[in-house]
């Protein structure tokens, strides 16, 4: 089976080498070159342009956002123009269900396949194989690119038929995450400025009622002020918290904490911290409460 990746941010790297070592035929591009050598130089083969990874059974994208992934499907030398009848498009970006629902029809149109499957994880798990494959797709492209996702990640949950309800339940995951972040953040400045210390009263949450990676990963990151370089930065978790509220406009379901969520990301963005990862929405709080400048 001949593989098509573009897309080499931190997650796509992690994804593409896992491909790469699992013995596929894999045809990397990235808009910054220097991010194909280190694949090439693990046995992949470098694109010039996106239609070179076209010549493929499978295409997958990993891109930042909607703009990017329009960008790399509809253009003159993108993957709609140049992807054979038959072939399938597997989008593992997080993007809007609006555009995942156009693309669909897109495909559809050029007899294409097109499969949606967002992940949840961070750069450390995608290098390891271990993410969560969120998938929707026909059953048979689903079951054609299952052993992909076997090398990708640890479980596949296939959540529907039409793709774009993969990306409402990975935008729904994130939202979680981020008020996941900002609960912890809370919560530990309150203790800190109560005069307990923060990591000592992450070991007794991780240890008790919250011993779950979620609160154990960005606890950690939270008590440490560890924020980069970013696993996830800001500016997308930003976005990913838009597009929620979006999708939440469309279907109409109030999401008061989303919009609390919005603000908080702008407010870290006005203060420099779009690029520290998404966790620093957690140090907020403690600003707030005068424990750190």
């Amino acid at each position: 089976m001949k593989i098509g990746f573009t897309g080499l941010g931190r997650m796509g790297t992690g994804m593409a080498a896992r491909l790469c070592h699992a013995g596929y035929d894999l045809t990397v591009f990235n808009r910054s070159a220097e991010r194909i050598q280190p694949l090439v130089a693990q046995g992949a083969k470098g694109a010039k342009n996106i239609a070179e990874t076209c010549a493929a059974d499978v295409v997958f994208t990993m891109l930042a956002d909607d703009v990017a992934l329009e960008d790399v499907v509809f253009r003159p030398d993108g993957i709609l123009g140049n992807l054979k009848p038959g072939a399938i498009h597997v989008s593992c970006s997080t993007v809007s269900v609006s555009l995942s629902a156009r693309l669909a029809l897109a495909h559809a149109q050029k007899q294409q396949g097109y499969i949606a499957a967002p992940v949840f994880g961070r750069p450390d798990a995608a290098a390891a194989g271990k993410l969560y494959m969120v998938a929707a797709g026909k059953p048979n492209l689903i079951a054609m690119v299952q052993p992909l996702f076997d090398v990708l990640g640890q479980r596949t949950f296939i959540v529907s038929d039409d793709p774009e309800k993969a990306n409402l339940v990975k935008l729904s995951g994130n939202f979680l995450i981020a008020a996941v972040i900002e609960g912890l953040g809370e919560a530990m400045a309150l203790v800190e400025k109560g005069g307990v210390d923060r990591h000592q009263y992450l070991d007794l949450l991780t240890s008790s009622l919250f011993n779950i990676p979620v609160y154990k990963n960005y606890g950690t990151l939270i008590a440490d002020r560890h924020f980069e370089p970013a696993g996830f930065a800001a500016h997308l978790g930003q976005k990913d918290v838009r597009l929620t509220l979006a999708a939440a406009e469309e279907l109409k379901v109030p999401l008061p904490f989303a919009s609390i969520l919005r603000d908080r990301f702008l407010e870290l963005g006005a203060h420099g911290g779009e690029n520290l990862d998404w966790s620093a929405v957690g140090s907020l709080a403690a600003k707030d409460a005068a424990l750190i400048p």
